[in-house]
């Protein structure tokens, strides 16, 4: 699991001695344990620097190809959403309500690829913050 998260050569490595993004991929490597079959993941990269999150983000949608995991992905990034999702449901507050569900299948690639600035991905974006503005 070290080698599939991208951390076989740190091994050896106490957890203090781990930089944060280091530190979320041994978490998935210890969730991947058992082999679930459904992974729930909330916020998991909300605290890493951008360069990080959006390098994880790959790693993970990387690993979810590998291995075949059904991930539940909780994030309030819209862009992550869309970028990892195949399905993406919005939920809006007071009370809490879905207001958008995007499938999102159609405009990726094989294996859920797609590129962040692809006019299609950013238009899907686009409608999920009007949903939410128009939720508030």
């Amino acid at each position: 699991l070290l080698e599939l998260v991208g951390l076989s050569a740190l091994g050896e490595r106490l957890p203090h001695q781990l930089s944060g993004g280091q530190r979320q991929r041994l978490a998935i490597a210890r969730a991947l344990l058992g082999e679930p079959r459904l992974l729930l993941m909330d916020e998991p990269f909300g605290a890493l620097d951008e360069i990080t999150r959006d390098r994880l983000n790959d790693e993970l949608l990387n690993l979810w190809r590998r291995t075949g995991t059904t991930v539940l992905f909780v994030t309030h990034s819209i862009a992550e959403a869309v970028y990892l999702g195949q399905r993406v449901i919005v939920l809006a507050a007071h009370p809490g309500r879905i207001v958008a569900d995007h499938d999102l299948r159609p405009l990726k690639g094989p294996e859920n690829r797609c590129s962040r600035e692809d006019p299609a991905i950013v238009a899907a974006m686009a409608r999920m913050r009007s949903a939410l503005g128009a939720a508030s």
